[in-house]
């Protein structure tokens, strides 16, 4: 307390003065109208500046305000693109299916068209994932085309997507010919180059050209007579003198692929009946 009234008693001469200051430019604003003017133009600035001040803090923490609805403006703009997105790929399948429709050698077949979502072509074993599965009429060994000729089989079906063994995968195989000359061999691909595969077992006696064609030879249950594959491009040397192989550049371009179709044969359950019922009669003694 002492030291509160000792600090006013010193600063009495500056107390008094700002005192008396204010006093007199209250009375002289408030009696001069020049001087009046001057004082609200100044203090609207002076107030201009305070008020861009405290907006600019305000602003400043409403940041995360504004951030919280340009998130939720984001969210409702992608959910609308991907709204859009699904009715252009919709109207794409109508259009693929209109502008390709089944081929000649796929009378006695339907296919489903679906997406390619997931694919490889450089690992020993690749293989491909497509968004059709069992709800879409999916099945194990169903064979794979695109526009263009062979892609694979189906050999894992889910109810929402599919994965196909690649026709680059070392395990898969296809029986295939020679379209010129019906010399039938064997498709496998040994994971050189995802453009290539080769045709085995194609008889020492026949004939080739470069440029021959090559199709799937109907044997396959999987691919009908005709699906094309690909064109001779060359001989390999083989140690079986009783055999030839030869390079097939094939017509896929595995790394472009987005659409393709899986082949349904109208005729399967027929055949296997047949087929079983065949087994069953040649083989007497397995029903006892």
């Amino acid at each position: 307390m002492n030291t509160l009234l000792y600090f006013l008693l010193k600063a009495r001469p500056w107390i008094l003065f700002a005192a008396y200051t204010i006093i007199g430019c209250v009375l002289l604003f408030n009696s001069n109208p020049y001087q009046q003017s001057i004082y609200l133009t100044s203090a609207n600035s002076f107030s201009t500046q305070v008020y861009n001040a405290a907006n600019g803090v305000t602003s400043y923490f409403n940041l995360r305000n504004i951030n919280e609805d340009l998130q939720r403006r984001n969210r409702d703009l992608e959910l609308e693109v991907l709204s859009l997105k699904q009715q252009l790929v919709d109207f794409r399948d109508m259009e693929y299916a209109i502008s390709h429709p089944v081929d000649s050698v796929l009378q006695r077949y339907d296919f489903v068209l679906a997406h390619v979502i997931n694919n490889s072509v450089h690992r020993p074993r690749n293989y491909i994932t497509i968004q059709k599965g069992s709800l879409d009429g999916i099945r194990p060994d169903m064979g794979v085309v695109d526009q263009n000729g062979i892609v694979g089989k189906i050999n894992v079906v889910g109810p929402h997507s599919a994965r196909i063994i690649s026709l680059l995968n070392d395990n898969f195989r296809v029986s295939c010919k020679i379209k010129k000359t019906n010399s039938v061999g064997s498709l496998v691909w040994k994971h050189s180059d995802y453009t290539e595969a080769i045709i085995e077992e194609i008889p020492r006696h026949a004939t080739y050209a470069k440029g021959d064609t090559i199709i799937t030879s109907g044997y396959s249950t999987s691919f009908p007579e005709g699906i094309p594959v690909g064109v001779v491009v060359g001989e390999m040397k083989d140690h079986d003198d009783n055999y030839l192989t030869l390079r097939v550049k094939l017509f896929t371009d595995f790394s472009k692929l987005s659409t393709v179709r899986v082949i349904v044969d109208n005729m399967a359950d027929e055949l296997k009946a047949l087929e079983n019922e065949s087994s069953k009669t040649e083989n007497p003694d397995t029903n006892l």
